[in-house]
């Protein structure tokens, strides 16, 4: 009998043991180390989205002084917000491209050819009905058989899902659409020579004042627009590049908060209204660079 209460004692501890072991707190989730598809809700709330368009230049290989010393980049900045304390995600450029237009880098180190699922901001943009094209300079022969100065690595678009989407087009289409109907994206990727990637700094800021201008004057950027234009990567590890803010009307000229190309994506996609992908779900978007001297917030 004294064998039969101690067993059952012993049965009514186990028992009562194993609830307790459930109660044990789960880990916080990290970071998703991969972006999904459609994105993934803000953890904070984003921004009404405004009716703006969003224009986009990338760049290359510029650390922040270099970008600066060319006279029209550096006449931008003296009139437009700067992100003084804007750093690139890694080495090499495909990566980048790809945190730009995911919110990941994949995992990939090298700018070779990588096939990657379906999604990214192209396919976000088109799944939500948003209007888009991405200008790319060079681009004589689809997004995999053009040359020089066409670069793939440059062409982000082309690597999620292994195609070239219908709103990847040659630069040639750039003029007359700013004269038409402007896509509420706008993205522009200069060839290897006016990137500053292959030429002197010099030849990239002119090619910029040239460019830029044609923007200015549309009445997408005029009326709330925004025109982001940022270095791919910097010369150095500590991968510091300029990224400038240009808006119509702004207060705000100098912002020392640490971004980076998470933070270039997760304020396109609240400015156009979209879930964030990848890392761009933590990331802080640029609002602070956003603030209007007009009445309403283009932030």
């Amino acid at each position: 009998m004294r064998a039969f209460a101690l067993a059952l004692s012993l049965c009514i501890l186990a028992a009562c043991g194993r609830p307790a072991a459930q109660l044990q707190p789960t880990p916080t989730p990290a970071a998703p180390s991969t972006p999904t598809p459609f994105g993934s809700p803000s953890p904070e709330a984003s921004p009404t989205p405004t009716a703006a368009h969003v224009f986009v230049i990338v760049m290359e290989n510029h650390s922040f002084a270099q970008a600066m010393s060319g006279p029209y980049t550096a006449k931008l900045a003296a009139k437009y917000p700067v992100a003084t304390e804007y750093h690139a995600v890694t080495h090499p450029s495909l990566p980048n491209y790809l945190a730009l237009t995911s919110g990941s880098t994949w995992g990939i180190a090298d700018d070779g050819y990588h096939r990657l699922p379906a999604g990214g901001l192209g396919s976000q943009l088109t799944a939500a009905g948003v209007e888009w094209r991405a200008y790319m300079e060079g681009m004589s022969a689809g997004c995999f058989n053009s040359p020089y100065p066409y670069a793939l690595k440059h062409n982000p678009f082309a690597y999620y899902g292994s195609g070239c989407p219908r709103q990847v087009v040659p630069f040639t289409h750039f003029a007359a659409d700013m004269n038409g109907e402007v896509p509420r994206l706008v993205w522009i990727t200069p060839g290897l020579c006016h990137d500053g990637h292959d030429c002197a700094t010099g030849v990239a800021d002119r090619w910029l004042s040239q460019i830029v201008p044609k923007i200015l004057a549309t009445s997408a950027w005029q009326d709330n627009g925004l025109l982001l234009i940022t270095w791919d990567e910097g010369v150095d590890r500590n991968n510091h590049v300029l990224t400038l803010v240009v808006h119509p009307h702004p207060m705000t000229r100098t912002s020392s908060a640490a971004y980076d190309h998470y933070s270039l994506l997760a304020t396109i996609e609240d400015r156009l209204g979209l879930p964030r992908l990848g890392h761009a779900v933590y990331a802080r978007a640029m609002t602070d660079l956003l603030q209007s001297t007009q009445t309403q917030s283009l932030g």
